[in-house]
């Protein structure tokens, strides 16, 4: 888990070692551990490292093999590194550190692009080829490591992190108006390519990119999982779909343990992360350390799920912190949570996650995490409705979207309202094979893209903002695969991920399944007040804010008068999504 960057020259300029230096002093933060970089003329790579696998500096970045003439920088973990070790072994390979940076790139000698296929990880990389002076670009398959980049005719740059790109300079940082539509419409959600700055763009997940030395370059997605039974599923029963998945879920959990360091649990409460504890003392854990957080109530609504996770912590003998943070703590620390995210997101679990992160730092590197199982196994409120629905994209836009185009269109400036592009973009998804009812379309939509620009990206940016490394099992991508085979109608059973929580019957206490859904609860962000109120009005109401005029002034003046009247289908405050847009921008000095 680490930070790295890059910059590639085509027209026979040198790459810029100053641009390279400043993407990673921009990461810093990302791996605090050790620094490297490494100049070749036209390619310029660099890496900052938090040290999880092979403590010792064989594994320091950026890698170079002078035999197979390759050179790599990779932000992630590959789980069964030891594995393709033994297997590249037995094709002659030799290895000179104990990582699983080198494995990558004996991979990529020994079965070139397709490598990535045989990666359980998370990864985002970077090879150069010295005699081609080609380089490839990767993403893994649910983009859990991020990777942005900038291009000009001369140029490309590469990070893990868009402020790592504006750090370089001579980027364009005006708005993209088709990003800010993706971001008012659906819940902060930006797909790749685009992000909120016109001149940085995202590579999408499961994406290879090879770029040839000339500057031209071609892209492949190599993995897209069908939505639907498997030719051998049609007869099996719920019974069998039950054993298929718990032999997943312990494996996916078994692989995320792979570390020279230890790995603790980020503990909510809720079934996911419960599940997680529940499965790793079954396999013989113990002394394992977890972290659930709280926050004070606002306007009556409790801030933390504590009598959860103490159940599970004391059920299993963890052990077990439990951090409660401040009002006047979270006001202070707004800022830094703001300035760690790599793209404006909304929700409030940012927050949460910043300061979760910022104490599980300071006992531990590597935990898991429960993301994912929600999009992956049908546990939001909008899934249920999708089922028969005869207007799939309507369904699922009245249920997730903020608000319609044409309700956007009378909130935004005169100089941004632009149209139904999210609508749109829905549709065309949907549209796609290989996803044959309506659930199946709105969970590989979510998992595809919701997931990976919202909960995915917020858990990466909030943790790495603190050196910490988080894994999420629930994305291992054979048990996404699982997953998508199951029928539709074994997933929305008992309320949402119905076949996820009778699996977790046969290893947790029932009293963490059999309870309303929780979220994250950071209620001084949901009921914007007193210094919130003013924090938020300050910043668009500012010169900077009037002078970009993203925000119609009537549409401002009604939040303002009334903060916690307006709420989003998913619970969120129009203020703060507003809000927090504009806190972004000049947090980033940038737009």
């Amino acid at each position: 888990m680490c930070g790295i960057a890059g910059e590639i020259h085509f027209r026979g300029g040198i790459a810029d070692a100053g641009a390279v230096a400043r993407m990673m002093a921009s990461q810093e933060r990302r791996g605090p551990d050790a620094c490297g970089q490494l100049m070749r003329g036209r390619v310029g790579l660099g890496h900052q490292r938090l040290k999880i696998i092979d403590l010792s500096d064989r594994s320091a970045q950026p890698l170079s093999d002078p035999e197979l003439l390759l050179d790599i920088v990779f932000n992630g973990c590959i789980y069964n590194y030891q594995a393709l070790r033994g297997e590249l072994e037995t094709k002659g390979y030799r290895f000179f550190s104990g990582g699983d940076t080198e494995v990558i790139l004996r991979a990529y000698h020994a079965w070139g692009t397709d490598c990535v296929k045989r990666f359980h990880g998370m990864f985002a990389f970077a090879i150069h080829e010295r005699e081609s002076g080609r380089v490839v670009l990767a993403r893994d398959r649910f983009g859990i490591k991020p990777l942005y980049y900038a291009e000009a005719p001369e140029r490309l740059r590469f990070a893990s992190t868009l402020p790592g790109i504006v750090a370089a300079g001579d980027v364009d940082t005006s708005i993209d108006p088709e990003a800010l539509q993706f971001y008012m419409n659906w819940h902060a959600v930006v797909p790749p390519p685009w992000t909120i700055l016109k001149g940085v763009r995202k590579m999408a997940p499961a994406t290879v990119r090879v770029i040839e030395a000339d500057g031209t370059s071609q892209e492949h997605v190599y993995w897209d999982p069908p939505f639907g039974l498997g030719a051998n599923d049609a007869d099996r029963s719920k019974d069998d779909w039950e054993n298929l998945l718990l032999s997943a879920l312990r494996t996916a959990v078994e692989r995320r343990m792979v570390a020279d360091v230890p790995v603790g649990v980020l503990l909510s409460g809720g079934v996911d992360s419960s599940l997680i504890v529940g499965l790793l003392s079954d396999m013989g854990q113990h002394g394992l350390s977890t972290f659930s957080i709280g926050f004070e109530e606002a306007h009556g609504e409790k801030g933390d799920e504590f009598r959860y996770s103490d159940l599970i912590a004391n059920h299993y003998g963890t052990d077990h912190h439990q951090l409660f943070i401040p009002s006047s703590d979270l006001l202070k620390e707004l800022p830094g949570a703001i300035a760690a995210m790599a793209e404006p997101m909304v929700s409030y679990d940012n927050v949460g996650f910043y300061l979760l992160s910022r104490e599980v730092a300071k006992h531990i590197k590597v935990v898991q995490s429960g993301q994912g199982a929600d999009e992956i196994f049908g546990g939001y409120h909008w899934y249920p409705p999708m089922a028969g629905a005869s207007d799939p994209v309507a369904t699922y836009a009245k249920a997730f979207f903020d608000r319609d185009a044409e309700t956007l269109n009378r909130q935004l400036g005169p100089d941004w309202r632009n149209g139904s592009l999210p609508l749109e973009y829905v549709r065309t998804h949907f549209a796609r094979a290989g996803a044959g009812d309506s659930v199946a379309k709105a969970l590989r939509i979510d998992s595809n893209v919701m997931l990976v620009d919202d909960p995915v990206k917020r858990v990466d940016n909030m943790t790495m903002a603190w050196g910490l490394e988080a894994r999420v099992p629930f994305l291992d991508h054979e048990l996404a695969e699982l997953a998508a085979r199951i029928p539709s109608e074994m997933k929305l059973a008992g309320g949402g991920k119905g076949i996820l929580k009778d699996v977790a019957r046969k290893v947790i206490p029932s009293e963490v399944i059999d309870r309303p859904k929780g979220y994250f609860p950071v209620p001084a962000l949901k009921y914007i007040q007193g210094p919130y109120l003013d924090l938020v009005r300050d910043a668009l109401t500012s010169q900077a804010a009037k002078e970009r005029g993203l925000f119609d002034r009537g549409y401002l003046d009604t939040l303002f008068d009334d903060p916690t009247g307006h709420i989003t289908p998913l619970r969120g405050s129009e203020l703060w999504q507003v809000g927090l847009l504009e806190l972004w921008l000049q947090q980033q000095g940038v737009g």
